[in-house]
């Protein structure tokens, strides 16, 4: 009997327990709807906010928290124009996401694209698992700023990926076409998006800023075409390029997808790329890939910068090494970062707290050894080394000129900080600041005879020079008088010297009327002089 009755007990017990398990969770989540293995899971994502939010400081990240799923597939918009469909996940509210690669999982977006091509990238990528490490590795300090971006403006995560096929995740790539950054930005194209390209940074390589440009492009490039993969094709291709082929296709009566346009082969291959990378992160095994662990966490920490700062010395303060600091802060093209235009910097997280407690150490000292000098007029290196207090060879190497160039009127120059130049440098040279050079002009002496009624205008006219050159070059007051048969020395550019020492005596013949002197004639043999 006592068998008879501790069953029905025990069932109770049970059943009350499985009952109030079936309420929590039907409280936590509805039943959702059925998934196919080629739709993965997508969460609601939080609303945007303004476009220059990247240039904020990162804080620590909060515990995921995913909001409850929907029964049917969530549709969340990333404007009024063009609703982006995003796809249920079953399984959000229940689970933790534990690295990066499982957030980006959980945010693909895009409709697949399944063909040939795809398959013909997937064997590439797949048999190469060296150079998929190497990449993927490379993308560590940049994934989880990404994918917080897309994820704020409700942007499909797949485009997380697209540096893979651009740069390799590589922030210092430039093309032969001069795109350059991971984000492979034209000039052009960069200034568009307002990314500042001068002396002393290009932000095309900028981590945070070069993001938000390439973010803003592509949602343009969605809102013009209403698809991701013909979006994908105009950030490649050009719009006007991707809207002609859109136009021949509805002249022809034919279908207006990515697939079925005319293009070149390397906008042909480019989204059947980033497919063939989204499949083997969807399922790495699959492909006998192994993807890194990225942990889902803020790699980089962004730090005020108030004073200029040898690149060097933050370096030392944040105990870093130089290629780390050069990998987040690939954007600086000096040794020195500038506060007016780069007012911060990004370090490794635990090495942002070790730099800012060393930094206010050293409240009272100079942190720059450079500064920035503009050229009052067109110069030779030697002479502004010379008035700048350092040598000849360390101005050229300091600032990129060549040998055999004048520094134009105008231009920015990185020289040392001392003396009078012990100033940080002002915002509008900061992000002004350029550096015009010119081929470096070789002269040539010639000896030149005056004739009577001849002055030094003239005769510097009939040279092509100045009279105050003319004047300087032999020793004389500008206004001094010639006499008959004086010699004077003039200097012409080396290769002309011996066309104006051949048509000087013509031109003065048609003048004067007179037959060339033999003074102008041995002119042509002289011996250049630099």
């Amino acid at each position: 009997m006592n068998i008879i009755f501790l069953a029905p007990a025990r069932f109770i017990r049970t059943s009350w327990v499985l009952l109030l398990a079936a309420v929590l969770t039907g409280c936590a989540l509805p039943v959702p709807a059925p998934q196919t293995a080629s739709q993965p899971p997508m969460q609601r994502l939080p609303d945007a906010s303004p476009k220059r939010a990247a240039n904020t400081n990162l804080k620590a990240p909060e515990p995921f928290t995913a909001p409850v799923a929907p029964a049917a597939p969530a549709v969340t918009e990333m404007n009024a124009e063009r609703p982006v469909g995003l796809k249920p996940n079953a399984l959000i509210g229940l689970q933790e996401q534990t690295d990066i690669w499982d957030r980006i999982r959980r945010g693909f977006a895009m409709p697949d694209l399944d063909n040939d091509l795809v398959r013909n990238r997937e064997q590439w990528y797949a048999t190469r698992p060296d150079y998929m490490l190497r990449m993927t590795e490379r993308s560590r300090p940049y994934l989880f700023h990404i994918v917080e971006e897309l994820e704020r403006r409700k942007m499909p995560t797949e485009l997380a990926l697209l540096p893979f096929i651009e740069s390799a995740f590589n922030p210092q790539a430039v093309s032969s076409a001069k795109a350059a950054g991971m984000w492979q930005f034209m000039p052009a194209t960069g200034k568009y998006f307002d990314l500042k390209q001068n002396l002393f940074r290009d932000e095309r390589r900028d981590v945070l800023e070069s993001t938000r440009a390439a973010l803003d492009y592509l949602q343009k490039l969605y809102t013009m075409f209403g698809d991701w993969h013909l979006a994908l094709a105009a950030y490649n291709w050009g719009e006007g390029s991707v809207g002609r082929a859109l136009a021949r296709n509805k002249a022809q009566g034919l279908p207006l997808t990515y697939s079925d346009l005319r293009m070149p082969n390397e906008t042909r291959f480019y989204v059947p790329k980033l497919q063939a990378i989204k499949n083997i992160v969807a399922q790495p095994e699959a492909f006998k890939t192994a993807l890194p662990l990225i942990q889902n966490h803020p790699y980089f920490k962004s730090v005020a910068i108030e004073r200029d700062i040898d690149v060097a010395m933050a370096v030392k303060l944040a105990n870093v090494s130089m290629e780390d600091f050069k990998a987040l802060n690939p954007a600086m093209n000096r040794p020195v970062i500038l506060a007016a235009g780069t007012p911060h910097i990004l370090l490794p997280w635990d090495n942002a707290t070790v730099f800012e407690t060393n930094l206010q150490a050293r409240t009272e000292r100079r942190l720059s050894s450079w500064t920035a000098w503009q050229a009052p007029r067109t110069m030779r290196a030697e002479e502004v080394a010379q008035q700048v207090g350092m040598s000849a060879d360390q101005l050229r190497s300091v600032n990129g000129i060549p040998a055999r160039m004048l520094v134009k009127a105008g231009s920015t120059l990185l020289v040392p900080r001392q003396g009078k130049l012990d100033n940080d440098v002002t915002e509008h040279l900061a992000d002004n600041g350029h550096l015009l050079l010119a081929p470096e002009v070789v002269l040539r002496k010639i000896r030149v005879t005056a004739h009577a009624g001849d002055t030094l205008a003239r005769l510097a006219s009939r040279h092509g020079v100045s009279a105050a050159n003319l004047a300087d070059w032999n020793r004389l007051q500008p206004n001094a008088k010639l006499s008959n048969g004086q010699n004077l020395s003039i200097y012409v550019p080396a290769k002309a010297s011996r066309k104006v020492a051949k048509s000087a005596p013509r031109r003065a013949q048609a003048q004067r009327g007179k037959a060339p002197d033999k003074a102008v004639a041995r002119a042509a043999k002289a011996t250049p002089k630099r």
